[in-house]
Parts: C-alpha cells; structure tokens; sequence
C-alpha cells in the first residue's frame, strides 16, 4: 500500500505480552501480501492456539476505531507489497460468500464511546488484505469447528502517518492503543 506507516504494527508492539482482561497478548505483524499474510496469520494460530484472534488493520480516512461485521470470499483492489492485483477474485474457491466476525463488536463499540473513543461497527471490511486475513480466519476455524472467537477491528491514522499524508483525520497512538486495549478488556467481563 502506499502508506509509510502502520500505526497498527506500534499497536502489536506496544500490547505484546501484555495481560488484558485475563487474555496473554501475543501480537504478530503480518506483511502486506496476498499470498502471505492470512498464511502467516494462520500459521501462528496453528502455533499458539489462541482462544481470541483480534486482527487489527489500517483503514487511513477513517475517523473513528471499527470492529468489521463481515469478511467477504473476495479479493480485490490495490496492488498488494509484491505487486500481486488481483480483481474478483474468491479467497476460498469453495467458501461461503461471507462470514460474520465472531467477536463482540457491540460491546466493543460501547465501551469505546463510554470511555471517549469515536468508533462505530463497519459493515465492510473491504476487499484488500484486510478482509482476506479476517475472511480466512473465520473459514479455519468454520472448518475446523474451532471454538476460538476472531474478527477485525480497523483504525483511522496516526497522527504520524497524518503528518506525511495531509487531510488523513488522525488519532494519537495513545488513544488508539488505548481503544484497542479496551476492547480487550471487553472480553474479559
């Protein structure tokens, strides 16, 4: 993608091996990359076993914090690090056409704005890689009839990533970081 920086890889660093209500953070950066990223994701699933996957992304021109609703079976839209485009294209050939986070997002949501985080539930994840990591994740663990809850949350700016790409609205990544730990908290309770 053409953004210098992702505030949601300073977000994985600055959580990682943190506790939040009760769940141990282990916190993975995946690449930009078709092939790779939800092989990658879904690798480290199959290492650590999680009970909660939260794949964070970055949705630059949004102006509020926005648990996804739905991943859908396809693939499209910028080039992706390697330049791979692609365009219409299934993430999984034999898939349903979508599936519905599995995590809380109301309860994300409100107590976010409890606290005084803008966010909102998005009902489109996209096309791009976001959406591809997400809609992979949920096929896993459909197929597999795990137990394990996931879903994608995507975040506005940084105000770093802002200042190198003027008219992006921005957050500080102290808010952003601290919206994402309350939405971890979430899960605890």
């Amino acid at each position: 993608m053409d953004n210098p920086i992702n505030p949601t890889e300073e977000i994985v660093k600055s959580l990682e091996g943190q506790t939040i209500g009760g769940y141990e953070i282990i916190g993975k950066v995946l690449p930009v990359d078709f092939a790779e990223s939800a092989k990658q994701c879904i690798e480290h699933i199959n290492e650590v076993k999680p009970d909660v996957v939260i794949s964070l992304g970055l949705a630059a021109g949004r102006n509020k914090v926005t648990p996804e609703r739905i991943a859908i079976n396809c693939r499209d839209g910028a080039a992706d690090n390697n330049g791979v485009k692609l365009q219409d294209a299934p993430i999984e050939e034999d898939g349903p056409v979508g599936y519905f986070s599995t995590l809380p997002i109301r309860a994300f949501v409100d107590a976010a704005v409890e606290k005084g985080y803008p966010a909102s539930i998005s009902n489109t994840a996209g096309t791009y890689l976001c959406n591809n990591v997400m809609y992979s994740v949920l096929h896993k663990i459909e197929r597999e009839q795990l137990t394990m809850r996931a879903g994608f949350i995507h975040i506005p700016a940084s105000h770093e990533l802002a200042l190198k790409k003027s008219g992006l609205p921005s957050w500080s990544l102290a808010d952003l970081t601290e919206t994402i730990r309350t939405m971890i908290e979430v899960l605890g309770e």
